[in-house]
């Protein structure tokens, strides 16, 4: 381990907002689907809303009318496409599904906005996927060298092909043919002439919950969908499940051998929105109580407990709470700057962070301040907060982690950079507080964040949850990274303005 890297470079000149984007946890996607409801397109939207979280890159709905699908896939935010009524017109019927992506693979360009569709000899088929696949480049390359044309550069057209190529009679064994073939995470909402499917890979990993309005089922990734429309959250799909809804009714299926179920730690810690509740967990009490444990863990000599905005807001308080050190909004976030629109000079470009983030001086100045985020990436955006923090006249300044380092990179549908980018993989904990100029830095154990999630600790022989980013034990084959020196990672000859 290297003791005493050094701080970022700031001649490279860099322009701020993309290290900013570089140094988070990138948000996956998020599904919606819904049946028999007269305004489905314009539910489907609002459930969109809700899961804006989850990617900000692209957006689309495919709707069914009952002779023909209708499908509208744009870039950008969900309000910038689907808030005028002339789309939505665009989009009849009573059955829709719809998709907000960020691009764990594939480019953002609109071949890869999903849902993705197809015409089968059993009709159309419509699919959103959240997660990825591990043995999607693998699959892909089979598929093509058996003849099969891609259109896209995302994992999910696979999941087209599979079920296209089934020789089963009746769709859904060929949908569950095709996802038999499939390494990895998924959760599926998926739309034919007559059914909703939603399915959920073996180990649960990414989440998809079934509710309820007005009688007609909903499939989403997060409970936080279905409050904004007013429906019912009826419950989780169990791992290994399928389940298909139509007008005949609900049919539950679990083709695969029983798995312990082990969803993705990180949906706790990061990726769904606090006031959604999956698996009978509540996002935001569990990231209050990862706070609470990091304070038992690793108190901190301080006169002010501050968030770093907006993800370290819960476990700071959880954090304040246990330590009984008073919370205070040290930094002010300003949600109405995008991409920073002007950086011609290293003077600029400095401001990137001012612009983005500014501490609040009357609550810094002559303090030692304890600042809460709830992961340490790359290390870059750290440093430029803890050097705000000093800027504004801070005493002192304690970081604290309210989860593990991140040691390993993610292949199950969270954009994480490659070992050798990771701040914990190349470096030990004196190190990393060296690189990001804190007086102290602490992170939660591993059997800390188990005990906020409600357990005595990490079971190591079976693991509750997915937490590879921790602790390097993938649970799944990882057979697109095994053969990755065989084929070249190009995926498309076509390149095509976004």
């Amino acid at each position: 381990m290297t003791d005493s890297p050094d701080p970022p470079d700031e001649s490279l000149g860099r322009a701020f907002d993309a290290e900013l984007n570089a140094d988070r946890l990138r948000e996956e996607c998020g599904v919606f689907g819904i049946l028999g409801h007269p305004d489905a397109a314009a539910i489907t939207t609002l459930g969109l809303h809700a899961l804006q979280h989850r990617g900000q890159e692209a957006a689309g709905i495919v709707s069914y009318d009952g002779k023909r699908f209708h499908s509208e896939r744009r870039l950008g935010l969900v309000g910038d496409n689907f808030s005028r009524r002339e789309v939505i017109e665009r989009l009849p019927g009573d059955m829709a599904v719809g998709h907000v992506r960020y691009s764990t693979t594939g480019e953002t360009i609109l071949r890869n906005v999903q849902p993705l569709f197809a015409e089968l000899n059993a009709g159309g088929f419509a699919v959103g996927h959240n997660g990825n696949l591990t043995n999607g480049l693998t699959l892909r390359r089979e598929l093509v060298a058996e003849g099969a044309m891609m259109q896209s550069t995302t994992d999910t057209e696979v999941i087209l092909h599979l079920v296209a190529r089934s020789r089963r009679a009746r769709f859904i064994d060929r949908f569950v043919e095709g996802l038999r073939a499939l390494e990895g995470s998924y959760s599926l909402v998926a739309l034919t002439n007559k059914k909703l499917i939603g399915a959920r890979d073996p180990l649960g990993i990414r989440p998809l919950v079934l509710g309820r309005l007005d009688g007609c089922p909903i499939l989403t990734s997060e409970t936080c969908a279905l409050d904004i429309i007013g429906a019912q959250y009826e419950r989780d799909i169990e791992n290994g499940e399928i389940v298909v809804f139509s007008e005949d009714g609900a049919q539950s299926l679990k083709p695969f051998p029983p798995m312990v179920a082990r969803p993705c730690i990180f949906e706790y810690i990061y990726f769904a929105r606090p006031d959604s509740i999956v698996g009978g967990r509540s996002f935001y009490q569990i990231r209050k109580r990862m706070g609470q444990e990091l304070a038992r863990e690793a108190l901190a000599d301080a006169d002010v407990v501050v968030p770093v905005p907006d993800s370290g807001v819960p476990a700071s308080i959880g954090y304040s709470q246990a330590s009984g050190i008073p919370y205070e909004l040290g930094i002010i976030r300003n949600h109405y700057v995008g991409r920073t629109f002007i950086q011609p000079t290293q003077a600029i470009r400095e401001s990137g962070v001012r612009m983005k983030h500014s501490a609040n001086r009357s609550v810094v100045a002559g303090k030692k301040i304890v600042l809460i985020d709830d992961s340490l990436v790359r290390g870059t955006t750290s440093f430029k907060i803890v050097q705000m923090m000093r800027d504004a006249g801070a005493k002192e300044v304690h970081f604290r982690i309210a989860s593990p380092p991140i040691t390993h990179p993610d292949y199950y549908g969270i954009d994480t950079p490659e070992r050798d980018k990771l701040l914990a993989a190349n470096h030990d904990v004196e190190g990393m507080r060296r690189f990001i100029d804190a007086d102290s830095l602490a992170f939660l154990s591993v059997d800390g964040i188990y005990r906020a999630m409600g357990e005595k600790g990490r079971d190591s022989l079976r693991p509750q949850f997915t937490d590879h980013c921790f602790t390097g034990d993938y649970p799944t084959p990882l057979t697109d990274r095994a053969a990755e020196g065989v084929s070249p990672r190009q995926l498309s000859l076509l390149a095509e303005a976004s």
